[in-house]
């Protein structure tokens, strides 16, 4: 404390503006000097965990949340685990993350408001609506089907022929495949649906695909862009659409513990082009219509199979899923979590943050000694030394 005084003092000696800036280059050069000197004895002293376990967390933030690593197609496909992300597929491991995130009711989005509860023989619904501040309302329903397994239901809302065929779904005129993936099930198909006479007919361009968890099946489809399919006035196209299931087996409503019941989780919005209000009260009145109609359809599918009559080529390629095990997807999350609190521990302190406290102090000197010889210049010299004392403590 003595030397910074006397050092001060010093600097009060120099009547000049040089005088003073030469004082204050001496008096700061130690102190630059003992920084640099730090920081190389910490660098070069820095633990091996922090040289090892940053660039992993960094090589991981840089491949996203999902790697594929543990993932397979089928019992008898081994490739290598970036190689499908690479083929640019219309539907990707970061819209499976997404439904996830859904199911879970982890996404960040608005709470979900009872809309419907119906109890029918066979089966059980509910729905959710949600109104995000910017897009279209969203909806969250849960259907239970009594003796249904999940692949078959699967292959049921995955089959456009039998749709059209069977007339459950009466909104859909049209289907056709565009694009498929034999190695991944990945589909882009192009659908024509009928709306009231007030609208005209929409399109959409559609990409689908499934990814499997020990039973438990996650169906994204959602509208994707294709310039080679050319745009029309009528049908008019929907850009904006997202319809997701989770496909799950679940107890029945007997009681009896078995879990020979299927729940479908289903997640769904779209900019249809029309007012979202009048869409909204369009979506309430004609729900449970459309809902009832599901049921018969899905029990119609059962017998048509049970009969032997061939699968279409839509559920064919339903049943070509990406395989994601459960303990895997468990040692991400956990990696996840372990990485941000990593990257939290050891974000970077601004070592050099009390520099420009010593450059201030040095301006404040001479501006001072420019401007007042007299108390003025004292008090300055006097709030330095204040300074200075509380850093040496």
């Amino acid at each position: 404390m003595a030397v910074i005084m006397d050092a001060l003092v010093e600097i009060l000696r120099k009547p000049t503006i040089a005088g003073i800036l030469s004082e204050l280059a001496a008096f700061a050069a130690p102190l630059w000097i003992a920084a640099l000197v730090g920081l190389l004895l910490g660098w070069a002293w820095r633990p091996r965990w922090a040289v090892e376990v940053v660039p992993a967390v960094s090589a991981d933030a840089k491949l996203g949340s999902f790697t594929r690593r543990g993932v397979e197609v089928d019992d008898n496909d081994d490739f290598d685990s970036l190689s499908v992300e690479s083929e640019g597929l219309a539907v990707t491991a970061e819209d499976f993350e997404h439904l996830r995130r859904l199911v879970q009711v982890r996404d960040g989005g608005p709470e979900w408001k009872p809309m419907m509860e119906k109890v029918a023989p066979g089966f059980s619904y509910w729905a959710w609506k949600r109104e995000p501040e910017k897009g279209p309302p969203e909806y969250r329903s849960s259907t239970v089907f009594d003796g249904a397994a999940p692949e078959f239901v699967r292959d049921f809302f995955w089959d456009d022929e039998f749709r059209t065929g069977n007339g459950w779904d009466d909104m859909l005129l049209e289907h056709t495949i565009l694009e498929e993936c034999g190695k991944t099930g990945t589909m882009v198909v192009r659908w024509v649906r009928k709306f009231p006479f007030f609208c005209s007919d929409r399109e959409y361009i559609i990409g689908r695909r499934i990814w499997e968890v020990d039973g438990t099946y996650y169906c994204v489809t959602k509208g994707v862009p294709r310039l080679s399919v050319p745009r029309h006035k009528k049908p008019r196209r929907v850009d904006l659409y997202y319809s997701s299931w989770c496909i799950r087996a679940v107890a029945s409503r007997t009681g009896d513990g078995q879990m020979t019941a299927c729940e479908v989780l289903l997640f769904h919005h779209e900019d249809m082009g029309i007012p979202w209000e009048i869409a909204k009260l369009g979506v309430r009145q004609g729900m449970w219509g459309c809902v009832k109609k599901i049921e018969p359809g899905l029990r119609a599918y059962q017998i048509a199979r049970s009969r032997g009559e061939p699968a279409s080529r839509c559920a064919i390629m339903a049943g070509i899923n990406t395989k994601v095990h459960a303990n895997y997807l468990e040692s991400m999350e956990e990696t996840s979590s372990s990485s941000k609190e990593i990257v939290e521990d050891e974000k970077p302190k601004p070592w050099c943050g009390n520099l420009p406290k010593f450059l201030v102090i040095g301006g404040a000197v001479v501006v001072a000694c420019s401007l007042d010889q007299g108390l003025l210049t004292k008090a300055v010299i006097f709030g330095v030394a204040r300074r200075f004392g509380k850093l040496g403590r």
